[in-house]
């Protein structure tokens, strides 16, 4: 086999190998998240119910959320986003044994430092929890909450380092897999404690005992795993190390950016809890924007976490282009992800909610409410896709304040847009939501153009109007089977499997066959993933 010479040829033969493996990545990774994902819609379906969406359930829904603020500002997406390029560097130039002697001193720094933390909030849970009003009709209920998650925020600070470790080295499927322990945990749990007690509020102080027994046990899962690296983990505080030092000097705009995106959710809370229905609109909300993460998760986050230690090495190596062509194919890959399931969430919605919440404690009132919360959420969908894969790629390049400022930004146009969107119902806050996704990527693109510019962007937008075109007819063969089978069958839960699955479907077939005739290079590159693995197949 001869191997191409021509600067050219040899540029665009990487750029072929880097989308296969990100694709194949990409695949393993989604394919493991998409397990822990599913137990996450069980979780959610036990938890819908046994607590429904109205009444006490509605405190557990805002004591969470603080300690999952706080987990964003210091904890592990905020730590893995300022260590993964320090470590990536240090590994690319050779200085293995210090690279992990960092990694060790900001384990045990991470332990300290959040363990305290978490210490100060659970005395301050009362203040903390005050400006919510009366949530679920029991406020000293919230605060009782609060206190047994808070220390979630040191757990998940620690996942954090691990994880980095792990996705340095493309080890990315049992980080995944991980959160399917988490979600065993609760789902057992509820399962087998919840018809033993009578008493609701003890029922949800056992679901918060059993999320933090659960983040106990994520942690923990993936620890054997770096054993078979070529490094430890050891008990060494190394502070002075100007390295150290960088990934808090870098931390510091990554916590303000993925905090301020959490803050947003928390004004949304307040909103929905002060000037809404406090004993329905915070939770109505949270179950949509739990369905609304199932394929943010799968597929967006999967691309993220699959590119970031490759455009941190591209950046540690001053290969621009190179950059500009790994985040070309992680905008595209998202756009061929994410606009089929925003579209699908949109004209699914009522039924996908009604499948996956309406029984027990969740009435068919609920299911219209948070249906129409959904499809609010899914007007932004892909933009929040490209949102986290645009702020990545500026922690790779190390300039880190671009998003924070964009952040703030948001914040502010988040607030804004609740206060005038309320007024609509309940879906208003999720419309909110969505419109300050769109408003931040382009401004997040703007500024990246700027940074390092942009891999053909007139063909990468031609690309992404492509892929929408096959998401409208994959969406409206949804609709057209999923409306048929319905009228048929009927509305038991049988039925409604079978009509929502053939809808699902029927949109997967007719998305991929028009992609196919679109000539989507996304499609493509999974076609050459699976022959390669047919050839491979062929050769042994």
């Amino acid at each position: 086999m001869e191997h191409p010479t021509d600067p050219t040829e040899i540029a665009l033969a990487e750029e072929r190998g880097r989308g296969r493996r990100l694709a194949r990545s990409t695949a393993i990774f989604s394919l493991a998240t998409f397990v822990s994902r599913v137990l996450g819609l069980v979780r959610e379906m036990v938890s819908a119910y046994y607590f429904g969406v109205s009444g006490a359930i509605n405190a557990f829904t805002v004591a969470i959320q603080i300690p999952n603020l706080v987990r964003a500002l210091v904890a592990d997406a905020a730590i893995t986003g300022a260590f993964v390029p320090v470590f990536s560097e240090l590994l690319e130039r050779g200085e293995k044994q210090r690279a992990w002697r960092v990694a060790s001193t900001l384990f045990w720094l991470t332990l300290l430092g959040l363990g305290g933390v978490t210490a100060l909030f659970i005395l301050l849970a009362p203040l903390l929890m005050r400006p919510f009003g009366n949530p679920g009709g029991d406020f000293d209920l919230a605060v009782g909450l609060s206190r047994v998650l808070f220390p979630i925020v040191a757990l998940l600070g620690l996942s954090g380092i691990v994880v980095g470790i792990l996705n340095t080295y493309h080890h990315f499927a049992l980080p995944a897999l991980a959160p399917v322990a988490w979600n065993l945990v609760i789902i057992l749990g509820l399962v087998l404690g919840v018809p033993r007690i009578e008493d609701e509020n003890a029922q949800l102080y056992l679901y918060a005992g059993l999320v933090l027994l659960g983040t106990l046990v994520m942690l923990l899962l993936p620890i054997p795993w770096l054993r078979k690296l070529d490094g430890r983990l050891t008990l060494v505080l190394d502070w002075r190390d100007p390295a150290v030092r960088r990934v808090f000097i870098l931390m510091l705009p990554v916590t303000l950016t993925i905090g301020l995106i959490n803050v947003n959710f928390v004004v949304d809370t307040l909103f929905a809890s002060r000037l809404l229905d406090p004993e329905l609109a915070p939770t109505a909300i949270d179950k949509a924007f739990r369905l609304y993460m199932l394929p943010q998760g799968m597929f967006a986050v999967a691309v993220t976490v699959v590119l970031f230690p490759t455009l941190s090495r591209l950046a540690a190596r001053r290969d621009t282009p190179g950059f500009r062509r790994a985040l070309d194919a992680g905008i595209r890959q998202i756009a061929f992800l994410l606009l089929p399931a925003s579209l699908v969430s949109i004209v699914l919605a009522e039924p996908i909610v009604q499948l996956v919440y309406q029984r027990g404690e969740f009435t068919a009132e609920d299911t219209t409410i948070v249906a129409q919360c959904l499809q609010a959420f899914a007007i932004g969908l892909a933009f929040n896709g490209w949102m986290l894969i645009l702020n990545r790629s500026f922690y790779a390049v190390q300039t880190n304040w671009v998003p924070t400022a964009i952040a703030l930004g948001a914040v502010g146009l988040n607030a804004t847009l609740d206060a005038v969107l309320y007024r609509v119902g309940i879906w208003g806050i999720p419309l909110a939501t969505a419109l300050v996704n769109v408003v931040g990527t382009a401004a997040l693109l703007v500024m990246m153009r700027r940074r390092v510019g942009l891999e053909h962007f007139a063909s990468t937008v031609g690309a992404v109007a492509r892929v929408l075109v096959a998401a409208v007819l994959g969406a409206s063969a949804a609709l057209l089977v999923w409306y048929g089978l319905d009228a048929w069958l009927g509305h038991s839960v049988e039925a409604q499997i079978v009509s929502v699955g053939g809808g699902l479907a029927a949109a997967a077939l007719v998305y991929l066959a028009a992609a196919r005739v679109l000539r989507v290079r996304e499609l493509e590159a999974l076609l050459l993933l699976r022959a390669r693995r047919d050839d491979s197949h062929d050769e042994r």
